[in-house]
């Protein structure tokens, strides 16, 4: 039976890297979700255990901060974020820092992914209304959203489920991943501001976007559940998890808007995913295959647990299978006081390096793509790979300072 677990996980993180399974239909999630299922009719788990290996908190932590998101797209408060943002009278690099400062500090509050699926296609419209080439602006949306998630636990799928597995303070987490987020975000706008400028004019006429109006009601109601929330999480009580159902059952509660409208905006395919990769590495470590392999490596001379290898193997790992499936990998070694930030920073980061290194990077290039904006690997990579090695030297060397303070 260690055979076939062995095998089902060979080829759930070859789907991983691959981005699906050749011949077939299938994404990641259903790579996941197919895993899953092959392992409990070939009798290696049984439903039971296989639901058990599920970690509900993580999920329920993620679906309340969705749901939370869905509020937000559906007042239109990012809809008049972007067009305030378009609409400013100032010059090209101006807007690109309040467009990375803007995003990336939405991203640190709710979900990236959701932030880029929502701004995208209203900031090429933006970008057309002033006869701009949106090309800058979509990436620099992309590189904001990522490197602003690290800044805390709830900023990303994987922040949230290494907050979750090593119980991390909320508030303790604000200086390990705040400075180096903020420091990025500077460093974001310098560098792709430094590679552009003189270049802003608009190539072509994207297609045009349907901006929705503003809803004062549904936006303000989405606020107040935010600041509850962001307050319970500082104080630590209830649990996150607790704290975003309630703050989701809060929002479901409508007279005016149908539940149903709320949960179609809901990333089903990330939480699929989630539960997929839980189930199949739960397998793959009640084999023993994980621990063996940790052992070998210590004989080996490599330390997976020292906050510096940790660090390097995150990144690589989170570029070859991306961040969560890497992460979920790793925890296992998460073993030192700065485990959790090490993990979250570096995946997170990491994912500006390579255009499959985020879904926010897929989001952003896919919402552009349906309006006539082309961005390819040479694209991204022009300014992709430079703000992640800066944003990753950034959090490398905070991290090193953190670990002196605490060994002093």
């Amino acid at each position: 039976m260690h055979a076939t677990v062995l095998a089902v996980f060979a080829l759930v993180y070859a789907g991983m890297v691959l981005g699906g399974l050749p011949g077939l239909r299938l994404d990641r999630s259903g790579v996941a979700l197919l895993g899953a299922i092959a392992l409990v009719v070939a009798g290696a788990l049984t439903p039971e255990q296989a639901w058990d290996a599920i970690d509900v908190p993580t999920l329920a932590l993620l679906f309340g901060l969705m749901v939370l998101s869905a509020q937000f797209r559906i007042g239109g408060l990012y809809a008049v974020i972007a067009r305030r943002i378009g609409a400013a009278a100032v010059s090209p690099g101006v807007l690109l820092l309040v467009l990375v400062l803007v995003a990336g500090a939405l991203s640190a509050l709710l979900v990236n992914d959701i932030v880029c699926l929502a701004m995208a296609p209203l900031i090429v419209d933006g970008c057309a209304r002033r006869r701009l080439d949106p090309l800058p602006f979509l990436l620099a949306l992309a590189c904001a959203s990522n490197v602003g998630s690290a800044a805390t636990l709830i900023g990303n799928p994987q922040n949230m489920l290494v907050a979750q597995r090593l119980q991390l303070s909320f508030a303790g987490y604000l200086l390990d991943g705040g400075v180096p987020a903020l420091l990025g975000l500077l460093a974001t706008w310098w560098i792709i501001r430094a590679r552009t400028a003189g270049r802003w004019e608009l190539a072509t006429s994207p297609l045009p976007v349907a901006e929705p109006e503003l809803d004062r009601w549904q936006t303000l109601k989405g606020l107040l559940v935010l600041a509850a929330l962001i307050a319970v999480f500082l104080a630590g009580r209830p649990p996150r998890e607790v704290a975003a159902l309630g703050a989701a059952g809060l929002l479901l509660l409508s007279r005016r808007t149908a539940s149903a409208r709320l949960l179609a905006l809901i990333d089903w395919p990330l939480l699929v995913l989630f539960g997929g990769l839980f189930i199949v590495n739960h397998a793959l470590s009640a084999t023993g295959a994980v621990a063996d392999a940790m052992a070998r490596l210590q004989q080996s001379g490599v330390q997976p647990e020292h906050p510096a290898t940790l660090f390097g193997l995150s990144v690589v790992l989170s570029n070859v299978v991306s961040n969560v499936p890497a992460v979920m990998l790793l925890l296992p070694a998460a073993t030192h006081p700065l485990a959790g930030p090490v993990l979250t920073l570096s995946s997170t980061l990491a994912g500006n390096l390579f255009l499959v290194g985020s879904i926010a990077n897929l989001i952003v290039v896919e919402q552009a793509g349906r309006l006539g904006v082309r961005i390819g690997w040479r694209e991204h990579a022009r300014l992709g790979v430079p703000v992640a090695l800066a944003t990753l030297a950034i959090a490398a060397a905070w991290l090193a300072l953190r670990a002196a303070m605490l060994a002093a």
